[in-house]
């Protein structure tokens, strides 16, 4: 009952988190836009950081805050966006951080190799309960089923548990590498997306500005720096979330490829010993 109970209790553990990823982007999108509309408003948009009090007028000098509210409508989705990458940036560095477990992760597999090298698989799956990692919990699943083919009575040839080893080790890799991942692709999108919002918004400030130019006699020189403020502010924030996507989204993938490179190395290893051990 043990065996079978054990799988079990980690499948839901696995689903409760998944859910709790989904719940968490489904919520967090739509609390940020408004979040971000408050701040445009309320923040950027307060009386003070304009001259005479007119946030439709110029802001006071040096007055960044009055710089980003001249920036139009496209601020407040823009500054969602970013203020998105950094909840999911924090989100996935507790995440990964969690499933990373105690220690150095190739401190931990070069232990599990020099136990299983000593045939000592029972200190192997007791440096996994300290460890308590992703890695560790796939290299578990994998000692107990060497152990498990080590005593079997079943008329099985030994490429049939090597086999059986690989596969029980895979399918602890298919319950761990979803929960790494997820939530990942919100980062690849705004990376993308942020930069064409940004451009959006540049195009929009410069129609603005060359319409003021247009106008008949001396320009509108409140238009047109209302334009061009626009169309800079809006470049800027959406280069600038997309270079954040962009550099969170690489170091999450080099973390979860370390990860996933380590289960490999100690899969190999659990395997090849397997089959160097037992004839």
């Amino acid at each position: 009952m043990s065996k079978l109970t054990k799988p079990a209790v980690s499948t839901a553990k696995k689903a409760e988190s998944g859910q709790f990823s989904r719940i968490f982007a489904y919520l967090l999108i739509p609390i940020l836009l408004v979040v971000a509309y408050l701040l445009f408003q309320f923040v950027l948009g307060n009386p003070d950081n304009f001259e005479n009090g007119n946030p439709k007028g110029h802001p006071k000098p040096n007055n960044y805050f009055g710089m980003m509210y001249k920036g139009g409508t496209m601020v407040p989705i823009l500054m969602a966006n970013f203020l998105l990458v950094m909840a999911v940036f924090v989100e996935r560095i507790l995440t990964i951080t969690a499933a990373s477990g105690k220690g150095s992760i190739p401190n931990f597999v070069k232990k599990v190799q020099s136990f299983l090298s000593g045939d000592n698989v029972s200190s192997a799956i007791a440096e996994c309960d300290k460890q308590r990692g992703s890695v560790a919990n796939v290299v578990k699943a994998g000692l107990e089923k060497y152990q498990e083919m080590a005593i079997t009575t079943e008329a099985l040839d030994r490429d049939q548990k090597v086999l059986a080893i690989t596969k029980e080790i895979e399918e602890a890799t298919s319950l761990e590498l979803p929960m790494l991942e997820r939530n990942l692709v919100i980062l690849a999108t705004i990376s993308s997306i942020a930069t064409l919002l940004g451009l959006l918004g540049t195009v929009i400030g410069m129609i603005k500005a060359f319409s003021a130019l247009a106008t008949a006699g001396a320009p509108d020189a409140v238009a047109l720096s209302s334009g061009i403020s626009e169309a800079l502010i809006n470049t800027a924030l959406g280069i600038g979330t997309s270079a954040f996507a962009i550099i969170f989204y690489n170091f999450f993938t080099t973390r979860i490829d370390g990860m996933t490179y380590a289960i490999d190395e100690a899969g190999f290893s659990i395997a090849q010993t397997f089959a160097a051990k037992h004839k």
